[in-house]
């Protein structure tokens, strides 16, 4: 696993980015563009496989995306008309070569390879269960069960393949496959986990978000549909519903951090979302301040509209530095407690001697929000109040998250006031999961059937958790404050 030190303790970490493009010559290289854009949704791990009518073209390494794709000789190597790639935060797997997407083989059929978004519940299950008839993985990776279910299919068709495995699999996936017939895109069927469906130049592109179609100029056609299997192959787009129809559920998590602000999903503007929310928590829970600031950058969409509904000034308090990456020593104990700095400094002229409210999308453990508030404090700032723009996480998240168990989550221990003096704020308040719905553009949550994935606020899962029911035993703590004023 990646130590700790690597990545901010009190930030989810993004699931993976996927991206496919068929009929184009030199796909592989629009793919890398596309997983540039794709970057924020994992940054350990990035691999393209390509086509060209006869060979498969591999190229995986560990690492960004411009580490290991900025090179002529490598892009020329991966050769054709269609290609697949995948950029990777381990959720199941340690970070090794062997885990890096795509995965490929060579089946009966010929070689297919695979790549997919998200996290299965029931893969230790499958897994247990092929290895038992004799199956033998070389990944730790739930991604290789889907990989030997199609390869153990006794079904006649490549497609008939993918379905018989995914109508066994459970979880959520944005599911990219290809074959020398062409690709196959697959959505869960709550649609937990994003994927659209885009052209360009005549030929087709599919990515797990818009902002990925934008970067090479590509037309958004429309958001593949949950539960949706689409083939792309010379003859054009074939569409199929291999499952029973189920309610939409996409992870609310896309709007509030996940997805990149410029993108869409489901039709919605991430970035309006953000907004939008922010409004929704100046309604629910304003304190008379001086300024409003964003903690850099995923808080910068709902500090705007916090600041917009409030009328307190919206300021730049914290200047984030862009151009940290992976150190490349192992730090002591006094460098890595200075970790945050590298990250985040404060912006004294506009922080001394004002009352401040922080605005932040996500409350998880506590420990980077403790060291940003110091260094609020210490740059002179009067008094400091913490909003928190989504409810409090306080439950175990199983479909791409890494979130497996409440005891590492802040909400999950104290109450309100117990993580308001934890992270040394004047207040403490989180968005409402009805305030959450309506700036979603609905009334409220809908109990009896959730119009969202929100499992990391509430506890419901709209699939089975058969590989995580043991994580499930905890109830948390917090308490839902009452509404300021």
């Amino acid at each position: 696993m990646t130590p700790d030190y690597l990545h901010d303790d009190d930030k989810l970490h993004e699931e993976c980015g996927v991206y496919a493009v068929h009929g184009h010559e030199g796909a592989a290289a629009l793919v890398t563009l596309g997983l540039h854009a794709l970057q924020h949704r994992g940054q350990e791990a990035a691999g393209i496989i390509s086509y060209d009518g006869k060979e498969f073209y591999n190229h995986r390494a560990l690492g960004l995306v411009g580490d290991n794709f900025s090179s002529q000789e490598v892009i020329e190597r991966l050769q054709g008309h269609m290609s697949i790639g995948h950029t990777r935060y381990s959720t199941t797997g340690e970070t090794a070569l062997r885990n890096v997407q795509p995965l490929f083989a060579e089946l009966h059929a010929g070689g297919f390879a695979l790549c997919h978004n998200g996290n299965l519940t029931n893969s230790q299950k499958i897994r247990d269960q092929l290895v038992m008839r004799g199956s033998i993985f070389q990944s730790t990776m739930d991604t290789e069960v889907i990989l030997h279910l199609v390869a153990t299919s006794i079904r006649d068709t490549i497609v008939g393949k993918v379905i018989d495995a995914i109508q066994r699999i459970e979880g959520a996936y944005a599911l990219l496959c290809m074959t020398k017939e062409g690709v196959i895109a697959v959505r869960d069927p709550h649609g937990i986990r994003p994927l659209v469906l885009g052209t360009f130049e005549g030929g087709y592109v599919v990515a797990s978000e818009t902002c990925a179609l934008d970067i090479i100029g590509a037309e958004f056609v429309r958001d593949i549909e949950p539960g949706e299997l689409v083939v792309i192959n010379d003859e054009g787009i074939q569409s199929m519903r291999p499952f029973p129809p189920t309610r939409k559920q996409t992870c609310i998590f896309e709007y509030i951090y996940f997805a990149r602000p410029d993108s869409f999903i489901d039709g919605i503007s991430v970035y309006d979302a953000r907004k939008s929310i922010g409004k929704g928590l100046a309604q629910e829970s304003h304190i008379e301040a001086d300024v409003v600031v964003p903690v850099p950058d995923s808080g910068v969409p709902a500090a705007i509209g916090y600041s917009q509904e409030s009328g307190v000034p919206f300021e730049l308090g914290i200047i984030r530095n862009h151009y940290v990456g992976r150190t490349f020593i192992e730090p002591g104990q006094q460098i890595r407690n200075l970790g945050v700095k590298l990250k985040h400094n404060a912006n004294k002229a506009v922080l001394a001697g004002k009352r401040v409210i922080l605005v932040d999308d996500s409350l998880v453990r506590g420990t980077t929000s403790l060291k940003i508030v110091e260094m609020v404090r210490a740059a002179g700032a009067k008094e400091v109040h913490m909003r928190i723009a989504s409810p409090p996480i306080g439950y175990p998240y199983f479909y791409g998250i890494d979130i497996s168990k409440s005891k590492e989550l802040l909400a999950a221990q104290m109450d309100l006031e117990e993580m308001a003096s934890y992270i040394g704020v004047d207040s403490l308040a989180f968005l409402s999961i009805d305030g959450m719905y309506r700036a979603m553009g609905l009334e409220g949550r809908n109990d009896l059937e959730p119009q969202y994935c929100d499992s990391p606020f509430t506890g419901y899962y709209p699939t089975r958790i058969d590989d995580y029911q043991d994580h499930v035993v905890d109830v948390p703590k917090f308490k839902k404050p009452k509404k300021a004023g």
